[in-house]
């Protein structure tokens, strides 16, 4: 029998994060304090968000319905990675990105973190955008969950594939 294993994957749902986005953009057109202002919200690419406003601040503000919207819906804000405002002719463009995937450091930080502070006998093996790690106990494999749980990383992550 294979040892138990289990996968940290860092996934954000596209759907809920389109929920959200529309939920933005609904609010932003209804409120009054986002009237005459140009505010808008809405997709640029695949995994891309973009914020039009006249002032900085006003882009600022719909950033923070936005980020708001996603926590009701149970993302991260360690998924989104905006820019500040930039200035484009008489508004104000503010980009954001839903990041997938572990990025290469960050999974090499993991990896080490569970070498170094994690019980004896687990390994991490690193595979494309997700880690895989094994160990001889389940017990183990739980410890490892609760570090990182309790760690503060700059990546949201997700336990999958249990077992």
């Amino acid at each position: 029998m294979a040892d138990p294993s289990f996968d940290i994957v860092s996934k954000v749902d596209r759907q809920e994060v389109d929920n959200a986005l529309n939920q933005t953009a609904k609010e932003v057109s209804t409120r009054y304090d986002f009237r005459g202002v140009g505010a808008s919200i809405e997709w640029s690419g695949e995994e891309g968000v973009l914020i039009k406003a006249n002032s900085e601040e006003r882009a600022k503000a719909v950033l923070d319905v936005f980020q708001e919207k996603l926590i009701k819906r149970g993302i991260s804000l360690k998924s989104l990675k905006s820019d500040d405002p930039q200035a484009s002719g008489k508004e104000f463009r503010l980009s954001s990105t839903i990041q997938q995937g572990i990025p290469d450091d960050a999974a090499k930080s993991i990896a080490k973190r569970i070498r170094t502070e994690g019980p004896k006998g687990v390994q991490a093996q690193i595979q494309g955008d997700q880690l895989r790690v094994t160990g001889k106990k389940r017990d183990d494999l739980q410890t490892v969950i609760a570090l990182l749980k309790g760690a503060d990383l700059d990546v949201s992550l997700q336990f999958t594939n249990y077992r």
